[in-house]
């Protein structure tokens, strides 16, 4: 990956960090949205750490994504974006979070697709994290999540 490269990438990460910040302060109820501000406050902190080392040149850059990655990564990208500006809506929360998650786990797991055994393994990982991301947001945390029509 050349400099310039990671100066585009690193930048638009800021970028997208200082958009998710700016929504996460001027949306209301102020209560629902203090953990998002907090997570988005950190974040653009560090991508602006990032992006600044990379415009000085302080940063190690590697290889950069080559296009069999990309390709790879693509999938996942745009049921990502499919998750995050229609589903999560559209579904609710919970539901979008274990259609999306196991989804995804299916298109990346290296494990077999013709054995139920693998199967099984996916549903039950996809069970766990949704259970824990339910008790860390909701009952842990006790962070609004959006909800729709299941959850």
């Amino acid at each position: 990956m050349n400099r310039s490269q990671h100066i585009f990438g690193s930048g638009l990460v800021f970028t997208v960090g200082l958009w998710v910040t700016w929504v996460s302060y001027t949306q209301q109820p102020a209560e629902a949205f203090l953990f998002p501000r907090l997570i988005a406050s950190v974040f653009v902190v560090l991508a602006g750490w990032t992006f600044g080392k990379a415009l000085l040149g302080l940063s190690k850059v590697g290889n950069g994504v080559t296009r069999t990655m990309f390709i790879n990564m693509l999938p996942g990208l745009i049921i990502t974006l499919i998750y995050v500006f229609w589903a999560a809506k559209t579904l609710g929360f919970y539901t979008a979070t274990t259609i999306t998650f196991f989804v995804l786990l299916s298109i990346y797991d290296p494990a077999p697709h013709a054995e139920a055994k693998s199967w099984i393994k996916r549903g039950v990982i996809t069970v766990v994290f949704v259970t824990v991301m339910y008790g860390l947001f909701a009952m842990l945390l006790n962070v609004y999540t959006p909800r729709e029509i299941l959850f």
